[in-house]
């Protein structure tokens, strides 16, 4: 699931180890966020979608808390920083994961997937309207028409949309819109607080832990029974696919920066696709790889950024637009804060 960092006195602790090549710690980011996907859809074959994504936000949380204690970060301060990390917890976290959880429940992994694909497109759109500094150019806008060719390819509009459920479709793509909406919001509210991206994480995780932590119990009950593989599964998801995730993305962005580390994106649908055919024998018409290809090539394309002749007077920060779990950036960037699906 598609997807920068607060200026700090230093990486973020204990996530910038250089134990095993970036290549390698990129690749098991990679796998971990297209089998989420996965997780999603065995999650949901035993708990209520609120309840998968409860779940993936409590043990998320509870990684990020050890690695906090670990490393002896502090928590923000200030109500200013703490109603900000609440917004982006609803957008970047608690409305997407239960959004893609409900999605599952009548699409199969493998589409969801590539709907996560679709973030950097609403990005790009939203941004049209909402960051003034950062115009389109003809590629860009080129790039957002191809993607959307794309999305309609995979869902065979051509066809009338058949063999395809509407209304699960609708909400994976919902939720490929709030992470863009959540990550333009986070890029004008969270950049240069001065506190770490461990921090920033850990706390907006936490507060979205809580938001399903009250809505849950009014919209779900308690399961008569408790399956064992749809647990490992949401277990899987949180510890995994949100708090480890996230902790191997500091240190990839740290290392090569966030254009490399945000390329992520583009692995996601493609491991996405290969996890649900190969582990839950969903069926693939020709359609689906052929536009998810066309999805991920309009992404790409919306990503393209042209040099300037003249430099700014002042050091610009640069932010990615990148969607879905793979972004971030340098020290002194907007807060990696978000997680994908």
């Amino acid at each position: 699931m598609s997807p920068a960092a607060p200026p700090s006195a230093s990486p973020a602790p204990g996530v910038t180890s250089r134990l095993l090549d970036w290549r390698v710690r990129f690749g098991v980011l990679a796998l971990i966020w297209g089998f989420s996907f996965v997780f999603i859809k065995v999650g949901t074959e035993g708990f209520a979608p609120l309840q998968v994504s409860f779940g993936r936000l409590l043990f998320g949380t509870a990684v990020l808390a050890v690695a906090l204690v670990v490393k002896r970060d502090r928590l923000p301060r200030g109500a200013r920083v703490w109603g900000h990390l609440t917004v982006a917890a609803f957008l970047l976290n608690a409305l997407p994961f239960s959004l893609f959880a409900y999605a599952e429940l009548t699409i199969p992994s493998t589409l969801a997937g590539i709907c996560n694909a679709t973030t950097p497109l609403w990005g790009m759109l939203l941004s049209l309207v909402a960051l003034s500094e950062d115009r389109p150019t003809r590629v860009r806008a080129a790039g957002l028409g191809i993607g959307f060719m794309g999305v309609l390819t995979v869902l065979g509009a051509w066809q009338g949309f058949s063999g395809v459920d509407v209304t699960g479709t609708a909400l994976a793509l919902l939720a490929s819109f709030s992470y863009a909406v959540g990550w333009i919001y986070v890029r004008r509210t969270l950049s240069g607080t001065g506190v770490s991206n461990l921090s920033l994480a850990g706390s907006q995780v936490g507060i979205a832990t809580l938001q399903l932590a009250i809505v849950t119990p009014l919209f779900t009950s308690v399961p008569k029974s408790v399956e064992l593989l749809p647990l490992l599964a949401v277990i899987a998801l949180g510890a995994l696919g949100t708090g480890y995730a996230m902790l191997l993305q500091y240190g990839v962005v740290a290392e090569v920066g966030p254009t490399t580390a945000s390329m992520v994106t583009y692995f996601i649908p493609v491991i996405a696709t290969a996890a649900g055919v190969a582990l839950l024998n969903e069926q693939l018409t020709w359609n689906t790889p052929v536009g998810a290809i066309v999805v991920l090539a309009g992404a790409a394309l919306t990503q393209t950024r042209t040099s300037r002749r003249t430099p700014p007077p002042a050091p610009v920060v640069s932010i990615p637009s990148a969607g879905a779990e793979g972004r971030g950036a340098s020290d002194n960037a907007t807060p990696v804060v978000g997680s994908r699906a």
